[in-house]
């Protein structure tokens, strides 16, 4: 009789264990499934932004819309990665976003990444610690740290739109091919978050 007690309570506590690891997982993944979403549109959507910046005439607006979209790339390519090796399929999604004026565009790009930067991000790299998935707290970061750049590039590229002053902007871009890292101008011999070589980087100029 008490070895039944104890063979009930051990698999009653194995249980609760395994539905309380299922449950932190799948907010992870939830997690994921959602980065993917919103890296997949930021891209698609800071790409068709660029376009409009060429066609309003700021093309050093539009260098800086493509270094994003591409860096954008990058983390919606890790999250995807990390759901792989958890083995788990992305559900299929499509962007949706509106192109206004350059002016509009920039406001909206810096309100997406300060949310990501102060609310998202922080989030679900909390969850990915509290949850013990590495993978997914490796590539939350590296997005999270990138966007921090993002967001301080949109608002100075806003601010030098304002004062007409978009032509001091610069002229050349490097993003990190493993974290999306970008830097306005030359890159250093290596990436300040992921520290991949310089000579891996891509060149948007």
């Amino acid at each position: 009789m008490k070895v039944k007690s104890i063979f009930l309570i051990v698999s009653f506590l194995i249980a609760i264990s395994n539905n309380s690891f299922s449950k932190s997982i799948d907010n992870t993944v939830k997690n994921i499934k959602n980065a993917i979403i919103g890296e997949t549109t930021a891209s698609a959507k800071y790409a068709a932004y660029a376009k409009k910046a060429k066609e309003e005439g700021f093309p050093k607006i539009a260098l800086l819309f493509e270094a994003a979209s591409k860096a954008e790339s990058i983390h919606a390519n890790n999250h995807r990665a990390v759901l792989e090796e958890l083995g788990i399929k992305m559900d299929s999604f499509k962007p949706e976003f509106t192109v206004k004026t350059t002016k509009e565009n920039l406001e909206d790009a810096i309100k997406g990444e300060t949310y990501e930067v102060t609310t998202m991000y922080p989030n679900f790299i909390k969850e990915a610690q509290n949850d013990s998935v590495s993978l997914a707290l490796i590539s939350f970061n590296y997005a999270y740290q990138t966007e921090k750049k993002h967001q301080a590039l949109y608002k100075k590229a806003l601010e030098q739109l304002i004062a007409g002053k978009e032509n001091t902007l610069p002229t050349k871009y490097m993003v990190c091919t493993t974290c999306g890292n970008t830097y306005d101008g030359e890159a250093p011999a290596r990436c300040g978050i992921s520290m991949t070589p310089r000579e891996r980087f891509i060149t948007i100029q």
